[in-house]
């Protein structure tokens, strides 16, 4: 099963301070589906941010990768899309949904949803700036009483992009509450261009269902990635063929782990790439046995070789 030109329909979600060069690494060794960038902002790009250039170039990577960009200036999104094609990037899209206050503040993410002529201009220069496609993430809507997705998706599909994505909560829930997949549907029943439908998938029978009740053409993963790599893969098999994939073993997972632990320092360096490591360490042994003393050690390591050891022994104990 593909989506409008990429190998798979389901997408992992990006999600800043996570889905990093290191982690789109794991989730492809780990088999198909789409990869996303951690959202690059448009004016860190025009003052040449050394950090925002790291995340936005793709071109070494082995595998397609979607950049997401934020901000609220045309003119910027129009400039950064022709870096983005020169760096690389499978796609572009435009991050007109993320909740955070800082980001909203500015006017960038879900604030967006509160001015559609601003956010038209934003996906109409873009799309003029990059012959690749672009794609726009988005709510259900600011809060429970402004809910304007159909309008919204209109307005993008009008705008010029290819295909959207839409999280069926609002910016008011953040990533709290249930997902709305009605909201969705109606989105898909309003535009031609393709919908990804995002907002709690955990498993591949979830996505399999949430397809089939909304109609979408793709779904997207998120949270539920975190400790579990396997589950972009696992979804896309059995959207393709019912073929159910077994959960990793206590062994993989530790390879897995283990893996993870040393692409984070190659790429931020030890003291980084260790500091970064603490968060992924704990969602990989959730619910293992003495998991909470050995994430108690583990937080107070600053070296690789102290990690693998500290690792290796809690391992041991599990797999007994």
């Amino acid at each position: 099963m593909a989506f409008d030109g990429f190998a798979s329909s389901v997408f992992m979600a990006p999600m800043a301070g996570i889905t990093d060069k290191s982690f789109r690494q794991i989730l492809h060794d780990c088999g198909a589906g789409n990869l996303m960038t951690e959202m690059v902002a448009v004016n860190a790009i025009q003052f040449k941010n050394p950090k925002s250039y790291q995340i936005a170039d793709v071109r070494a990577e082995p595998y397609p990768a979607v950049v997401q960009l934020m901000g609220n200036s045309p003119d910027l999104f129009a400039e950064a899309a022709r870096l983005m094609t020169d760096l690389g990037a499978k796609s572009i899209d435009i991050n007109m949904g993320c909740p955070v206050k800082k980001i909203v503040n500015n006017n960038a993410g879900s604030a967006l949803m509160k001015d559609l002529s601003l956010a038209s201009q934003i996906i109409e220069e873009t799309v003029k700036a990059t012959p690749l496609k672009v794609s726009v993430k988005f709510r259900k809507g600011w809060d429970n009483e402004h809910v304007n997705a159909v309008e919204f998706a209109t307005m993008c599909e009008q705008s010029g992009a290819s295909y959207i994505t839409v999280h069926g909560r609002t910016r008011a829930q953040g990533y709290s509450g249930i997902a709305d997949w009605d909201i969705i549907t109606a989105v898909k029943n309003a535009v031609k261009i393709p919908v990804i439908g995002n907002g709690d998938i955990d498993s591949p029978q979830k996505a399999k269902q949430k397809m089939l009740q909304s109609g979408v053409d793709g779904v997207m993963i998120g949270r539920a990635l975190l400790g579990n790599p396997w589950l972009l893969n696992a979804t896309h098999q059995y959207l393709v063929n019912s073929k159910e994939l077994p959960p990793p073993t206590v062994l993989q997972i530790k390879e897995m782990l283990l893996k993870h632990i040393r692409l984070l320092v190659e790429y931020y360096g030890e003291k980084g790439g260790m500091a970064i490591s603490r968060k992924h360490v704990s969602w990989y042994v959730k619910g293992l046995y003495e998991a909470k003393a050995f994430r108690e050690q583990y937080t107070k390591l600053n070296e690789w070789s102290a990690a693998v050891d500290l690792i290796e022994n809690f391992f041991a104990k599990v797999m007994v």
